[in-house]
């Protein structure tokens, strides 16, 4: 009897089947959504899945400013930053941050999602939001992806 040979492949960059995916917010809830794009861009919905690679897909995201908080969210959540000077914390709540920079939002909390090294930062470039219903991605053909809601 022959002996079986099982090898592990390992996806590099030149392997990765990198997809381009259109994901749109409008009535999504904001940590649900982030977190299924999370799992797109890392690569996790793929049998070859390896975790030190950027083997992810190309993640577009629409109609950001229609996205949706859960509870008292929009009025109580804050997102703080710092300017770098003395007395320089800043706070902004979720629904300044919405009319302000609406794609921040989500950036943020898939960002929040990601590994926090060299690896997070390659992936979260695999990232673009907008705004609105319109992207400039068209040429790359993006597969629309709907979550349930």
């Amino acid at each position: 009897m022959e002996s079986l040979s099982y090898k592990t492949k390992s996806v590099n960059d030149r392997t990765a089947d990198k997809q381009w995916v259109l994901v749109d917010a409008e009535g999504q809830t904001l940590g649900r959504l982030s977190s299924e794009i999370a799992k797109l861009l890392r690569g996790k919905h793929k049998p070859g899945f390896t975790p030190h690679v950027d083997c992810g897909d190309n993640v577009v995201v629409i109609n950001a400013e229609k996205i949706t908080l859960s509870g008292n969210k929009m009025s109580e959540k804050k997102y703080i930053r710092h300017t770098g000077y003395p007395g320089g914390q800043r706070v902004t709540t979720a629904s300044e941050l919405l009319q302000k920079a609406p794609t921040r939002i989500v950036e943020k909390a898939v960002k929040g999602m990601l590994p926090k090294n060299r690896l997070g930062a390659q992936l979260l470039r695999n990232l673009r939001v907008y705004a609105g219903a319109e992207h400039q991605h068209e040429a790359q053909k993006p597969q629309e992806l709907k979550f349930n809601k």
